[in-house]
């Protein structure tokens, strides 16, 4: 085996380990330090946004700089070739790495008739350098499946798709950039093993880098169970797995000043007007993504003395910075008392409190 190769095989294997384990310890405890809350909840800290906002300025450059190695890896390391060059044979050098004196079918026959031992006695490794630039393409995009979702809150999302699903194609477009710029070649072994190494980082970060930073996750989890236990013969949840809109009905009164809160100040959109000419009401139906607030203005009926609106956004600190531009002043943030996640609190048209509660 070529010593370079076992040098970048032992070099990728200590950095993986090294971020798997060291990053979110060392993450975990210097919030703890700064009094800074990692799962969504209010920090004591009185400078906890612009922390945060650091913490994840410095968890990004430390992803770019990974990309940068990785480009040089991939692309500068290697001198271009006189010729374009394909392989599209899938895991065939993997499959030549190895040799059974009775091939791969009575290899198989072994494994059941004389037992996993006997099996793996007859496997002997005649092209070891094929199984090393296997490893490696899997283990340099293992940090890259496991960072995507450490850093960015869109794949943490949706962490059990969107982060493999970005490795594949970010190994398509090396491998398409490889072969149009001739430093290496287009190979479908890289492919798979490139995607096999951002699911490895995925789980990874499923398995310690969350739960190394939520240290509630295995409470949350038992209750998630045993509710969903319960919750499968009931009337609604077999039937609700993908819910659409959320509608909330309010009262209210006068009708320019509704249109301009919900419209002009909180950035919803007008799906709707009714004039209910029997009665004298008008229907306003605002819409924002899944979320619909349908407000009833009527001349008969009292305005309820308080009316409620729950809303979620992330990024709470930029939501409280639009909402002082546009001339609204929520108060400091709160404590969600059953989930614990900080919120924002104002008052809207005919006294409708509004709480926009931080969202994963």
């Amino acid at each position: 085996m070529d010593v370079n190769s076992i040098e970048m095989n032992l070099l990728a294997t200590l950095l993986v380990a090294v971020l798997v384990f060291l990053l979110p310890w060392a993450d975990r405890r210097i919030c703890r330090r700064l009094r800074l809350n990692l799962e969504g909840g209010l920090s004591d800290n009185p400078d906890a946004d612009r922390l945060l906002r650091l913490r994840q300025r410095l968890l990004a450059v430390g992803f770019m700089l990974y990309l940068l190695l990785f480009a040089w890896l991939v692309f500068f390391s290697r001198d271009a070739a006189g010729n374009y060059t394909v392989h599209v044979a899938p895991l065939e050098d993997v499959k030549n790495a190895f040799s059974t004196p009775t091939g791969f079918s009575g290899w198989f026959r072994t494994l059941f008739t004389e037992g996993v031992s006997s099996a793996f006695s007859q496997i002997s490794i005649v092209r070891p350098e094929d199984l090393s630039q296997f490893y490696l393409n899997v283990m340099i995009f293992v940090p890259i499946g496991y960072l995507l979702p450490y850093v960015f809150r869109w794949f943490r999302a949706r962490v059990r798709v969107r982060p493999v699903v970005f490795c594949l194609l970010l190994s398509l477009l090396v491998e398409n950039i490889q072969l149009v710029s001739r430093r290496g070649m287009y190979d479908f072994d890289d492919i798979i093993s490139n995607t096999i190494g951002g699911w490895i980082g995925q789980l990874l970060f499923i398995a310690v880098g969350y739960v190394v930073t939520h240290p509630d996750w295995r409470k949350n989890l038992r209750d998630y169970r045993r509710w969903k236990r319960r919750a499968r013969s009931s009337t609604l949840f077999p039937y609700t797995k993908k819910p659409g809109m959320f509608r909330t009905t309010l009262r209210g009164s006068d009708q320019a000043a509704v249109c301009d809160f919900y419209v002009n100040r909180l950035g919803f959109r007008l799906l709707q007007q009714l004039d209910r000419r029997e009665s004298g009401d008008v229907i306003l139906l605002f819409e924002m993504g899944k979320t619909q607030v349908q407000v009833i203005c009527s001349f008969r009926e009292d305005v309820p003395a308080r009316q409620y609106l729950t809303l979620y956004a992330s990024r709470l600190p930029a939501v409280r910075r639009r909402l002082e531009s546009n001339g609204i002043r929520p108060g400091d943030y709160r404590r969600d008392p059953c989930t614990g996640r900080r919120m924002l609190r104002l008052t809207g048209p005919d006294n409708v409190r509004i709480e926009i509660m931080e969202a994963d």
